[in-house]
């Protein structure tokens, strides 16, 4: 029996949760919920994953990156910077589609079944997460600091949903008190959350289209990224499926290296002529010259001339 794209994918996403997640006991410790805490947390997850979840076994890449750049030394993180360029440029968006948590929880939520209408963002929101990124990721831990020069982490604190709901949530349910200490900012992040939450019902993976700083970060590098996504225009016959089906409103055809693209293979299984592919070594430019099965041709090589010929 032949294992669907979706539910090879859908396997993957569980396992990295589990992995990113697997101190599940630390929701049961006497006296309420509690971190992990062992060497394993001084490592970056690859996805958006919360450092303050009782579960999480790894540390989150834009906690970490703002932690640093907001201590009194205002130092620079290499190994975090270093990280996420390493992932980004061995995968690209691969992370948001296959290994991020929230990513994950969002595209549960999208299951949730409504009247058949499906609800589209403006152009312009895609772009919000880059402003996310710059001003609360990069500028206000280092710009916006306390009388001891320290900056806040500010992504964590004001916006992060994943924190909320897996972090903030158990913690202060199980600890009274923390309760006590309840005020405006975690009415606020309850409020950011349940919104999120909602359009994550109605908008197929929202928070990644509108918010994620992670997600811009991938999104950028998915342009250079080794694990490509690529289109054969001899092969392709512009019947749309590929668009159509497409959760983060990407043309495959137009746009085959996307920042919106998550790589999730959708589009590759839905073409009924294989014209799109997926995954490393694949042909770097945007179409593939043809495999015919009289030529053999490959498109790796310009010993027959087919190819210069095509372009001029």
């Amino acid at each position: 029996m032949k294992i669907s794209q979706k539910l090879k994918r859908k396997a993957i996403q569980i396992a990295a949760f589990g992995l990113n997640n697997c101190h599940v006991g630390n929701f049961f410790q006497k006296g309420g919920a509690k971190l992990y805490t062992g060497p394993w947390k001084q490592f970056c997850a690859p996805g958006l994953n919360c450092y303050s979840c009782p579960a999480a076994g790894l540390s989150c890449p834009i906690g970490a990156l703002q932690s640093v750049t907001g201590s009194m030394k205002m130092d620079v993180s290499f190994y975090v910077v270093g990280f996420l360029l390493a992932v980004g440029v061995l995968l690209g968006r691969f992370v948001c589609g296959f290994l991020c948590p929230f990513g994950l929880i969002q595209e549960l939520l999208a299951k949730i079944p409504l009247p058949k209408k499906k609800w589209r963002l403006p152009p312009f929101a895609k772009y919000i997460k880059y402003g996310v990124l710059v001003v609360f990721v990069l500028l206000m831990p280092v710009v916006v600091t306390n009388v001891v020069g320290m900056g806040d982490p500010a992504f964590c604190q004001y916006i992060c949903p994943s924190g909320t709901l897996l972090g903030g949530i158990p913690l202060i349910s199980t600890h009274p008190e923390l309760q006590q200490t309840i005020g405006w900012l975690f009415s606020w992040k309850m409020f950011l959350l349940i919104a999120i939450l909602i359009g994550s019902v109605l908008v197929y993976r929202f928070f990644c289209k509108t918010l994620c700083p992670l997600g811009a970060i991938y999104g950028i590098l998915n342009k250079v990224s080794f694990y490509r996504l690529t289109v054969d225009e001899q092969k392709c016959i512009h019947c749309g499926k590929c668009a159509q089906v497409c959760g983060m409103d990407v043309n495959p055809v137009k746009h085959p290296q996307s920042m919106e693209c998550i790589r999730c293979g959708e589009c590759a299984a839905a073409c009924p002529v294989g014209a799109i592919r997926i995954g490393f070594g694949v042909f770097r430019g945007k179409d593939a010259p043809a495999q015919t099965a009289n030529t053999g041709c490959t498109g790796r090589c310009a010993s027959c001339k087919t190819c210069a010929r095509k372009n001029l």
